[in-house]
């Protein structure tokens, strides 16, 4: 099922040219047409007021040009500019547009450029996001990559959460924290260690080497800790 790009606008001061994109958006199922306006002031208020996919962007308007508006915008959503003027086109490119289409626009251009588009959100779409959790630190929220993670280590009502880069102390139990960590890359090895286990880098007698951490490994643990490593093949490299 084709995937439906919500909140397509067409912007041009020219309604013949609104009217002549409207009847191709009309043609192509995956594009929804959610608004239009007249130039670029328009464009900026409906961009406040909501989410939007696909802008269809003349260059040459009153007040405000495409181009201005694109200089202005921070995260800017996918843009097909459409204009009368070629002279345009490599600025455009600077603004990372989908495409850039000259008037007369055809058919066929045109669906080449909303196939741009479509392949582009697909493949974002198939991206899997790196996960990651907000912890309190020092009265502040902060964001940890889980992957970033070495090892966790509890401190009574505490626990202190060793990354790559940073030492974090959050007012939880081990317990607790371990049910938002995913398993089986996190493990148990000690009733006051959990440890990434993509972070393992050596066993040492009854201690696991992370870093510059070494870590204990509790006798009532061994054997599952063991399993974990053989069957993460980490003992066998």
């Amino acid at each position: 099922m084709c995937r439906t790009l919500r909140e397509t606008i067409i912007t041009d001061d020219e309604p013949i040219a609104r009217k002549g994109i409207r009847s191709y958006i009309e043609k192509i199922d995956f594009l929804e047409l959610q608004g239009e306006c007249e130039d670029a002031i328009q464009l900026n208020k409906l961009l406040i007021e909501q989410e939007t996919d696909l802008i269809f962007l003349d260059i040459e308007m009153p007040h405000l040009s495409g181009m201005e508006l694109l200089a202005q915008l921070k995260n800017p959503p996918k843009v097909i500019i459409i204009s009368a003027y070629e002279r345009y086109a490599l600025k455009g490119y600077e603004f990372d547009v989908i495409d850039y289409l000259l008037k007369p626009v055809s058919f066929d251009r045109f669906m080449k450029a909303v196939n741009k588009v479509y392949e582009s959100l697909s493949a974002k779409e198939r991206e899997t996001p790196e996960p990651y959790l907000f912890i309190k630190s020092n009265k502040v929220l902060k964001k940890i990559m889980i992957n970033d993670i070495l090892c966790v280590q509890s401190m009574e009502n505490y626990i202190i959460i060793h990354t790559t880069d940073s030492k974090e102390i959050t007012s939880s139990t081990l317990k607790n924290f371990m049910e938002h960590l995913p398993q089986p890359q996190f493990l148990q090895v000690h009733r006051s260690y959990v440890v990434n286990t993509d972070m393992i880098e050596a066993l040492d007698g009854n201690q696991l080497i992370i870093g510059t951490h070494k870590i204990p490994i509790a006798r009532n643990l061994r054997e599952q800790v063991f399993e974990a490593l053989l069957k993460n093949k980490l003992l066998l490299r």
